[in-house]
């Protein structure tokens, strides 16, 4: 989301001095705590509560990798992140991890040096408008004034859009998502634009949701989720393994609810695995063998991530879509315990 573009602000030298050194599980156990980069505030998504706590679904996978560390969710250090500081606090190691729906791209892969654990969310670019604009496509946007984060690609997506689309727009030029909303809530803008998650986040706090509309077009691939710096290979397994954990718990049935008695009867030779009761597939990461077990115990499996924090019973409203399991339609799928 907000995809940043870093060319150019980040010299290649701060970079290489930022990339991980094998060693980050022993300095995050010797530190006692996991210093996790996440939304300075985006709903449903990772925001400070009413009493200051940082609650979320990208949060959640924050205290999925600290239970799976420490058996304790609440050893995480929450570091807020712009769009603009959320790759230097990373690469600098200020923040061990940064789960802040931040899309997977080539030149972050490669130029950035940083490593995708996964994508705990498949999105999509799209547009949000009033609804009393009347507008039902985003095609329909020729002339429009738009909101757009500044230094993002998606500023290059909507531009490629429109010009694909032969139409005309006037870019409004925000800081963040809470300027877009200040912005477009005084009719600055006709439109606002990011990803349809972010949107729907968005819209779930205005004062009156129903007064706006999300359109029809999706205009881009986002693949969100939590990455690590390049260098340190264990670290980058810890991560991605505690969120195949939650998917593979969701597909195995394991839940909040029922983890022990699953644990005390199951005959499933991959969910024995999982749950730390035979093999040492903790051990082979510097983990306790219940790592995986703490994780799902912590919040559930991923599906009851998703529910709580952002599914249709909740202001987001968000459907699984293509982030449902892969046994339901989706591309959610985590590859073997074994």
């Amino acid at each position: 989301m907000k995809n940043t573009v870093f060319f150019g602000t980040l010299a290649t030298g701060a970079l290489l001095a930022g990339i991980a050194a094998a060693g980050t599980l022993d300095d995050v156990k010797a530190r006692g705590v996991l210093n996790c980069g996440v939304h300075t505030g985006l709903t449903g998504f990772g925001a400070p509560d009413a009493n200051g706590d940082y609650q979320g679904f990208d949060v959640d996978i924050c205290k999925a990798v600290a239970a799976a560390i420490f058996g304790d969710q609440s050893k995480v250090k929450y570091v807020p992140t712009t769009g603009e500081t959320r790759f230097t606090a990373l690469a600098s190691g200020e923040v061990d991890l940064l789960v802040r729906t931040s899309t997977w791209t080539y030149s972050r892969d490669t130029d950035l040096k940083f490593d995708w654990a996964g994508v705990n969310y498949y999105d999509g670019q799209g547009f949000m408008v009033r609804k009393d604009l009347g507008v039902s496509s985003a095609k329909e946007l020729d002339g429009a004034t738009i909101c757009i984060q500044t230094g993002t690609t998606t500023e290059l997506n909507l531009a490629d859009y429109f010009k694909s689309n032969n139409i005309k727009y006037t870019p409004v030029t925000v800081a963040d998502d809470a300027d877009a909303q200040r912005q477009f809530l005084a009719g600055a803008c006709d439109a606002y634009t990011t990803d349809a998650s972010g949107l729907a986040a968005s819209r779930a706090t205005l004062p009156k949701p129903d007064d706006y509309v999300i359109l029809p077009e999706i205009i881009s691939k986002e693949p969100l989720g939590p990455l690590v710096r390049h260098g340190d290979n264990n670290w980058g397994d810890i991560v991605r393994w505690t969120f195949y954990a939650l998917l593979a718990a969701e597909e195995k049935g394991i839940t909040k609810a029922n983890i022990e008695e699953v644990a005390s009867s199951t005959t499933d030779p991959e969910v024995r695995r999982i749950l730390g009761i035979e093999g040492d597939e903790g051990k082979m990461m510097g983990l306790d063998n219940n790592w995986a077990k703490n994780a799902i115990a912590a919040n559930g499996n991923y599906g009851e991530i998703f529910e709580a924090n952002i599914g249709s019973a909740t202001p987001i409203k968000l459907a699984r879509g293509l982030n449902a399991l892969w046994t339901q339609g989706g591309l959610q799928y985590s590859p073997p315990f074994r």
